[in-house]
């Protein structure tokens, strides 16, 4: 398997770690990156060309440990991204969480969601970044049909932060645990 990287400014990256992670945050807070897909010889990466950050006015319910999106903002995301012909890649947090990993909740949302999306944006990739104080985890769909698969790193003109890779490890133990 390829490794799949995304890369992106590391002024953006700042901008939404900042975001999704603010100082005395206690809610899980969101924002989307609009990226481009090319395949070179060492695997694929997703060129992030721009970024938006969901205000708080953006969310149906959000807490600690979930969030959801009202129909309008999913709905002008995805239009957002169609226009610009990009995939996209959701950034949300964790905020309590040491060593990043998606939760039960995120799995089941992508079941719904990420093959509407792929659709929505004829065939270009989701990907679905969760980020912690101290780390982030990734998945990766590159079409429609395609598993998910194992976000490699996230890469700056000043450096790169590796997934944990949490999730993809514990995929099935996630996905199958029952919900409190």
């Amino acid at each position: 398997m390829q490794p799949l990287t995304i890369h992106m400014s590391s002024a953006l990256l700042s901008r939404i770690r900042r975001h999704v992670l603010p100082a005395g945050g206690l809610c899980e807070e969101a924002a989307f990156l609009f990226s481009k897909a090319r395949v070179t010889e060492d695997g694929c990466v997703l060129d992030v060309i721009d970024g938006q950050l969901i205000p708080p006015d953006g969310f149906a319910s959000r807490s600690r440990f979930y969030l959801e999106l009202t129909d309008g903002t999913r709905a002008a995301v995805i239009k957002r991204a169609h226009d610009l012909g990009a995939g996209l890649v959701e950034c949300h947090s964790h905020p309590t969480q040491r060593g990043a990993c998606f939760s039960w909740s995120d799995l089941h949302g992508f079941d719904e969601f990420v093959p509407h999306v792929i659709w929505r944006l004829k065939g270009l990739p989701y990907a679905a970044i969760v980020m912690a104080p101290d780390s982030l985890d990734g998945v990766v769909w590159r079409a429609v049909g395609a598993g998910h698969e194992p976000l490699h790193e996230i890469v700056t003109e000043h450096g790169t932060m590796r997934a944990t890779g949490l999730t993809h490890a514990n995929w099935s133990e996630i996905y199958e645990r029952q919900p409190l």
